[in-house]
């Protein structure tokens, strides 16, 4: 079910709301506050008739002006919210892909987590945008194994709702001898099983892995590979078990091993607004003592710091 944190805005005037964003964009200084009511309280359907409506008024595009007056960690965060959610997410690949460095995590938070569905819409907006494939990128850009394992996952081919009890137990089998062995073909057995598997299966699987081995498939992971690789693998296991919680995970090694790390905590907040960010909010607080809230609070300021905020709702009173 889905738990956001946005929703569609009741009442709602694409109209009046381009019209007050024009106002704030060309006054003589940039009205923030306004900026941040707007578009943190529309869901993004909503944003993007927003920014028809301000083509058509002012024969410019939002984003553009919105980065021609923004700066910094603010900016990233207004303009991500005008992005749909398949475009957002090929926007951020790009990035991690083409940047000065291949940012590793941004493409194991975002390919473990997607559905086909999503994996088939952000590989569209990839070529779209970027008039790039998507696999090719990958497959230039990464190595070894992780690169193996991103590409099957860039294929969007998991099953479906599809659970087979009887062959549960040899999947296992099959996974802890990868874990054991460690050798090129059983590290391809291991990524085939975890990217293809339906998530009902792989329930299953990882009970009889605990059966058999008498230790938890994350552990096992960890123990016996490194680098991005584990990285990916224990990704693609939490996000089976609980996305709410993985996430929650990010955000805090994010805000707190990283030194805030912006880039993750945007992409996160963004992407997860409209899906689960209550859910990801709950587990947060459980999980760590502190909310959500009290940690951006804690660490970022100004406008960026009240978008944030807005994105992430509630839990003022947990400050």
């Amino acid at each position: 079910q889905i738990q956001g944190t946005i929703f569609p805005a009741p009442n709602f005037n694409p109209i009046m709301d381009a019209q007050l964003l024009g106002g704030a964009l060309q006054g003589i200084s940039c009205e923030k506050d306004v900026l941040i009511d707007i578009l943190t309280q529309r869901c993004n359907s909503q944003r993007l008739m927003i920014a028809e409506a301000y083509r058509d008024m002012y024969g410019r595009d939002l984003i553009t002006d919105l980065k021609e007056n923004l700066s910094h960690h603010f900016k990233e965060v207004m303009v991500g919210l005008m992005y749909p959610p398949a475009s957002y997410d090929a926007h951020e690949l790009w990035h991690a892909l083409k940047g000065v460095d291949t940012e590793e995590k941004c493409l194991i938070d975002i390919l473990a987590s997607r559905s086909n569905m999503e994996i088939f819409q952000m590989k569209e907006a990839y070529l779209m945008q970027y008039n790039n494939d998507l696999q090719q990128d990958i497959d230039s850009e990464t190595s070894g194994h992780f690169r193996d394992t991103l590409m099957n996952l860039a294929q969007g081919t998991r099953m479906e709702g599809y659970a087979d009890p009887s062959t549960a137990a040899q999947d296992a089998m099959i996974l802890w001898e990868a874990c054991q062995q460690k050798t090129g073909e059983h590290k391809n057995m291991l990524q085939m099983i975890l990217c293809n598997k339906s998530y009902q299966q792989l329930w299953m699987v990882f009970q009889e892995f605990q059966n058999i081995s008498g230790q938890d498939i994350v552990d096992a992971i960890n123990e016996c590979y490194d680098g991005y690789f584990q990285e990916l693998l224990v990704a693609i296991v939490l996000c089976v078990r609980d996305k709410p919680s993985y996430f929650a995970y990010r955000l805090y090694n994010a805000i707190h091993d990283f030194g805030f790390h912006n880039k993750t905590v945007i992409r996160i907040l963004i992407a997860r607004s409209e899906i689960d960010l209550l859910n990801i909010r709950r587990q947060y607080k459980e999980r760590y003592g502190k909310s959500l809230f009290h940690d951006i609070k804690h660490f970022a300021s100004g406008h960026y710091e009240s978008a944030l905020l807005a994105i992430c709702a509630g839990d003022a009173e947990d400050y």
